[in-house]
């Protein structure tokens, strides 16, 4: 038991150097999109998929319609039960030159979001193209910058980690935690250094691809029945030599990706399980937040209450209070989530249990009116 005991002692605080280290390289090296306000030629076709997102593709729409470098805009209605259509046609009256496509049913195999893309990819007359969620905002030049420093890392796929926008009590408290999982993890700084598949990773709201490139490597019917798509196409884009990057872009990209508390679990269920690789890396991910990010705050109160005091479970607690601390000023987050933060950590661990259970039991998930079971992609370089 006593080696037991120093054997955890060692996996814990080695974690624990791990994730701070991490987090503060993140925070000082993660290179951001630089704000050169240029004007550029219009090589890129802007295309976003919509389904049902009449609250958000309007305000997307108008933020893009005016940027440099800006060719064409074509959107994708997924056979949309809202008024997506209706708000699409009518900026189509004032922007003649928006396109928009009508979503003819979902062909098996598919998600419903990849065979978006991939219409709208075929579609697209640019050079490039920009993959943009109906709910994400672009600052004004913020298309031509992603290009230009895409182009100065001599890269053909580059993605924005965006900034959140959080309004509501559940969205403040549980929302900071994807950025918490990323910065503590993902060494965003070698990423740059080093092209390793393993090392790809993007944010779905915002994807730039070379179009030549994109549909040399298949595009995303390569991945087509991936949920957690955006990182698969980045990793597949490194097997294959190019260069794929994700930029710190929460300065000029942002986004609400959900509005409530059902919006939160039903949109992180779907994704959680199949973000990661294997069952074993599932689980020991599980296993290292809740042993260095939860246990030590029970612990800590337990001892607290036992008239312990600067124990080492209270000072790992602290540490991660802190690391916390450093993401929320980074991020410009509401506290609530730092100072809360076993609450929306241990919401986190049993959503994605609930992920797992929901796809290996086949039951699946369903969003947005589909229902989507996990099957891993073979895109033949992995």
């Amino acid at each position: 038991m006593e080696y037991f005991f120093i054997l955890m002692t060692i996996i814990i605080w080695g974690f624990i150097i791990y994730v701070f280290l991490t987090v503060i390289s993140n925070v000082i090296f993660w290179p951001k999109v630089k704000r050169r306000s240029e004007e550029i030629m219009p090589i890129i076709s802007v295309v976003i998929p919509a389904r049902n997102e009449e609250k958000t593709i309007g305000k997307c729409i108008q933020q893009v319609i005016r940027q440099s470098g800006v060719k064409e805009i074509i959107v994708y209605n997924d056979e949309s039960t809202d008024s997506t259509e209706q708000v699409v046609l009518d900026l189509k009256q004032k922007y003649p030159g928006i396109q928009i496509i009508q979503g003819k049913g979902l062909p098996a195999g598919w998600t419903g979001k990849n065979h978006a893309c991939q219409q709208l990819a075929n579609a697209a007359g640019g050079e490039w193209i920009l993959f943009l969620d109906a709910d994400t905002r672009i600052e004004n030049h913020g298309i031509a910058d992603i290009l230009m420093d895409t182009l100065d890392h001599k890269a053909t796929f580059a993605s924005c980690w965006p900034g959140l926008e959080l309004q509501t009590f559940w969205e403040k408290l549980l929302m900071p935690m994807l950025n918490f999982f990323v910065y503590t993890v993902y060494p965003a700084p070698i990423s740059f250094k080093k092209n390793s598949p393993s090392l790809g990773i993007a944010h779905g709201a915002c994807i730039l691809a070379k179009r030549d490139v994109y549909m040399r490597l298949g595009g995303h019917a390569r991945v087509k029945n991936e949920i957690f798509e955006d990182t698969k196409l980045a990793r597949l884009w490194r097997a294959y030599g190019e260069v794929s990057l994700c930029f710190d872009g929460q300065d000029i990209v942002r986004v609400r990706m959900y509005e409530s508390l059902k919006e939160i679990w039903s949109g992180f269920q779907k994704n959680f399980f199949p973000g990661f690789k294997t069952e074993i890396t599932f689980w020991l991910f599980l296993f290292l937040h809740a042993m260095v990010f939860l246990f030590p705050f029970i612990f800590s109160i337990i001892e607290l209450f036992q008239g312990k005091y600067f124990t080492m479970m209270q000072t790992i607690s602290i540490i991660v209070i802190i690391i916390r601390t450093l993401l929320t000023l980074r991020f410009r987050h509401p506290i609530i989530s730092a100072i809360l933060h076993p609450f929306p950590q241990l919401f986190l661990i049993i959503l994605g249990i609930s992920s797992r259970i929901k796809f290996k039991s086949g039951d699946g998930v369903e969003w947005k009116g589909r229902k989507y079971s996990y099957i891993k992609t073979k895109t033949g370089k992995e």
